[in-house]
């Protein structure tokens, strides 16, 4: 097993599975600080801020962490429009819920549906053919179309809720116009998370327990990956895969720092 001089890490399915603990991973988590070894949650969830995300495991899995430590698509897609920016202050409308408005807004954009620079889709659950409405026309006026993350489920008490993604598509058919994405499978966020833990491609390898997101968003940007059996994906779905994880695990004890 290589020395990785960081982690990058899913949640629900890696560390949590729902509202069930995997013992392994508070262990593995515990490691990893005792050993001072950089981390981050990278997680396609948009509609939490760090501190929520810190709240959960703290509260219901017993993982002590702090925000620093969670880099959620949110975060990812500010930092992309931070970095495309051709105004001072971008406006944007946004289709999501107040996690992802807080994190917007707090880095200096300003809400506007007439014509912003940005129309940015993510998971909304008072969801609107209004709040649509008012995207599609901004898309269609020439404002650049943002997806949080593409994820068409989330696993909810109910069963598998439409995700993210499942908005996105409507604005996307509406248009004609394709978004540019930014959570996992898409590199971008990967990429992104490089940036803000400042190490390198080689340094680092993402752990996750699916594999058409969080090994796929690994393989896309050139990030070793590991794949934990603790969660979605399945020994026999991925040995049919034409490009396989650098490492696959039944649990996250196995692995050696």
């Amino acid at each position: 097993m290589k020395q990785y001089k960081g982690y990058f890490i899913d949640l629900d399915g890696t560390v949590y599975a729902g509202k069930k603990k995997i013992p392994a991973a508070k262990r593995f988590i515990e490691r990893l600080q005792e050993k001072k070894i950089p981390f981050l949650f990278v997680t396609n969830n948009s509609t939490q801020l760090p501190r929520d995300v810190v709240k959960n495991l703290s509260e219901n899995h017993d993982i002590h962490v702090k925000p620093e430590n969670v880099y959620t698509s949110g975060m990812a897609t500010v930092d992309f429009m931070k970095a495309d920016k051709k105004t001072e202050q971008p406006s944007v409308y946004i289709v999501g819920e107040i996690g992802l408005k807080q994190v917007i807004l707090a880095n200096g954009f300003r809400l506007e549906a007439d014509h912003p620079d940005y129309v940015v889709v993510g998971l909304d659950s008072d969801l609107t053919y209004e709040k649509l409405s008012e995207a599609v026309l901004a898309v269609r006026s020439g404002s650049r179309f943002i997806g949080t993350n593409p994820d068409t489920n989330i696993p909810k008490e109910r069963g598998m809720m439409p995700g993210a993604g499942s908005v996105v598509k409507f604005v996307e058919y509406a248009t004609q116009q394709e978004p540019i994405m930014i959570g996992k499978p898409k590199a971008r966020i990967i990429e992104s998370a490089l940036q803000k833990i400042g190490l390198k491609k080689d340094d680092v390898v993402m752990v996750g327990d699916n594999y058409n997101t969080d090994i796929k968003a690994g393989i896309n940007a050139g990030v070793d990956t590991l794949l934990v059996y603790t969660g979605l994906s399945t020994k026999s779905q991925v040995a049919a895969e034409k490009v396989l994880p650098t490492y696959q695990i039944d649990t996250l004890d196995e692995w050696r720092l």
